[in-house]
This record gives C-alpha cells, sequence and structure tokens, in this order.
C-alpha cells in the first residue's frame, strides 16, 4: 500500500510552504494534494520520466507546480534522460500557468535545453557541487546558461 501522505503533517507542521506528490507513491494523488492544500502549502505533482505526461492531466487544476524528473530518482549524478525536453514541452502546453521544475542531470548545457522547453525552476546538485570553479561559479554558470535560453 503507497500512501505518501501518512509522511506530511511533519512537514507541514515544519512550515514547508510546497509539498508535492507523486502518482507511484501513494493510492490517491488526490488526496496527497488536498491534504497538502489543506495543511497550508502549495500542492504540486511530480512525473518521473516514464510516467506519461497525460497521467497529471485531471489532478492540474489542484496543483500549482510540476515537478518533471528528469532522471530516475535516487542518487546524484546521472545524465539527463534524451527525451525529457520534449515531456517538459509537452507539460507547459498542458500546463501554461503552472510552475515547471525540473531536477535530474542539469548542467549548463541541459539548464538551456530545459528552459526553453518551457522550465522555469530548474534544480542541480553535482554539477554545481562539482563544478571546477567551485559552487558559486557553477551557480553562476547554470544562470548564465538559463538566461541564454
Amino acid at each position: 500500500v503507497h500512501s505518501a501522505e501518512r509522511y506530511l503533517d511533519p512537514f507541514l507542521e515544519g512550515g514547508a510552504d510546497l509539498s508535492l506528490g507523486q502518482g507511484e507513491s501513494t493510492d490517491s494523488l488526490y488526496r496527497t494534494v488536498t491534504a497538502i492544500k489543506a495543511g497550508g502549502a502549495r500542492p504540486g505533482v511530480v512525473l518521473n520520466p516514464a510516467t506519461p505526461v497525460e497521467a497529471i492531466r485531471e489532478i492540474l487544476p489542484y496543483v500549482d507546480q510540476v515537478l518533471v524528473m528528469t532522471v530516475e530518482p535516487g542518487f546524484g549524478g546521472q545524465a539527463f534522460v534524451p527525451h525529457s525536453a520534449e515531456k517538459i514541452r509537452r507539460v507547459r502546453e498542458l500546463a501554461p500557468d503552472h510552475d515547471i521544475e525540473v531536477d535530474g542531470g542539469i548542467d549548463a548545457d541541459t539548464a538551456r535545453v530545459a528552459v526553453e522547453a518551457g522550465a522555469n525552476l530548474l534544480v542541480a546538485g553535482s554539477s554545481v557541487y562539482g563544478f571546477e570553479g567551485g559552487v558559486a561559479a557553477g551557480i553562476t554558470a547554470l544562470r548564465e546558461a538559463a538566461d541564454r535560453a
């Protein structure tokens, strides 16, 4: 039985202002999203690389943000899944007023690709923390790439 929503209360009580539900982690994404909203946070939804965009169509009116995972969740340092840009484009078309976040394999090259496809929020780990010039330089490189998009 998947019931990720049972872990929500500590985060909401701790002051989280945004929480995202994932269809693969719950038996009821709607119940998870409404619990997030009832707890005072903005709700969002996550799409794994193999989860079709169509899977979130019915939940979109209830969320503010869509996170497109551009790697399989679980560990850092993975490469950006090749079909991610097209997936981001389709999410943007389906959810023109939502925040579209991408997480996984984000570096200066893929940041530009993700922003051009419609993402407005980027999550980066390995490319920033492992950047040859240091974290600040890594963040600057990502910002510059996103600005060029």
